[in-house]
């Protein structure tokens, strides 16, 4: 089993309440617009992290991410990348790949907006974990942690902050 903390949005801000959590997760799982890679230092420095680079990432952060990443977790299929839309409307760079090999787990950020869905026509799940930074229209910063244990999805749980 692990235990996965998903983010995405930091857009160069990480504090000690977000690193409370980093603490108790197996695997930290960013959906880009990491901003400063000195977020991702202090989260490296804790706990094994699985990124991608958003739109406002700089040269830095896209040699050292991916715009999708696509690996096993457990049994589950997962693949993150930052900008890719919502079930049934996805992205036109995700669209055919995800008809022709759907994911378990289908992990965006970009929006700032906080979705959790199934996506029943193929089979998977969808999941936004809103913005967890300080730029950007949200009022409530969030990220998801969920665990998985074989193929299964569990315990999934919303994190809120006050901006």
């Amino acid at each position: 089993m692990k235990k996965i903390l998903l983010l995405s949005d930091t857009h160069s801000y990480i504090d000690d309440n977000i690193l409370k959590y980093v603490k108790q997760a197996d695997e930290i799982w960013h959906a880009g617009d990491i901003g400063d890679l000195s977020v991702i230092d202090a989260i490296k420095m804790l706990k094994p992290l699985k990124a991608v680079y958003g739109n406002i990432d700089n040269a830095e952060a896209r040699a050292e991410f991916t715009e999708h990443n696509r690996f096993k977790c457990e049994d589950v299929d997962v693949w993150i990348t930052h900008i890719g839309g919502y079930p049934p409307s996805y992205n036109n760079r995700v669209r055919d790949g995800l008809k022709a090999n759907p994911p378990d787990i289908f992990i965006t950020g970009h929006s700032h907006i906080l979705k959790v869905m199934p996506d029943k026509k193929l089979d998977l799940l969808h999941i936004n974990p809103g913005a967890i930074g300080t730029q950007g229209f949200h009022n409530v910063r969030t990220m998801v942690r969920f665990e998985i244990d074989g193929k299964k999805i569990q315990n999934l749980e919303v994190i809120e902050f006050k901006r």
